[in-house]
């Protein structure tokens, strides 16, 4: 939280909180429309689930496109063939998700509780090697939860890939509107 000597001693601050200040019920307002996103994803996750499948799709679509713009600007053929290669990649990955958003969601869906199981086995091994120090225990209950929540995903998979992903959308979205609200109203009270 920033006090108000620490905006005084740094000016442009000040005017970037003032300016946000002004604009209090804009951010409200945004969270809101986070938050009712937020509901409507959690009411139909296989359609929160498919969109946000197509939505990768075409990031990866866009990104393939950049890498074969990319490859142009290589000096060598090798490296401009791979960064090439890369791209064409992409964009196929691209196109097979719109193809099958379903089946996307099941690769997805084993990437993610695979991610999840990695992470937390890594997060649990570094609490356990700052033992020393005293936020360990939280690390390792951080760790413990990720690991679970992997093990709950792969446990069910392919089942629950129609609808994982649009759950964890939702929740986002929730979260985010949650906290969009919040600096809202801590914006209004600070004026």
């Amino acid at each position: 939280m920033t006090s108000a000597s620490d905006t005084s001693r740094n000016p442009s601050l000040g005017s970037g909180i003032a300016t946000l200040h002004a604009k209090w019920g804009w951010i409200v307002a945004l969270g809101v429309i986070y938050l009712i996103a937020g509901f409507v994803a959690l009411g139909s996750m296989v359609m929160a689930t498919v969109a946000s499948v197509i939505v990768v799709g075409a990031m990866m679509i866009v990104a393939g496109a950049t890498e074969i713009i990319g490859a142009f600007q290589m000096k060598s053929w090798g490296k401009a063939l791979i960064w090439a290669l890369l791209g064409v990649l992409y964009v196929i990955a691209g196109l097979l998700t719109f193809e099958n958003p379903l089946f996307a969601a099941v690769l997805l869906t084993l990437f993610l509780g695979a991610s999840l199981i990695a992470s937390g086995a890594v997060r649990l091994f570094l609490a356990f090697s700052m033992k020393r120090e005293s936020p360990w225990v939280w690390v390792a209950l951080s760790a413990v939860i990720t690991l679970l929540l992997g093990l709950v995903i792969l446990a069910r998979w392919p089942v629950n890939s129609v609808y994982i992903l649009g759950l964890f959308l939702g929740i986002d979205l929730i979260m985010a509107g949650a906290g969009w609200i919040s600096l809202g109203f801590s914006l209004k009270r600070r004026g």
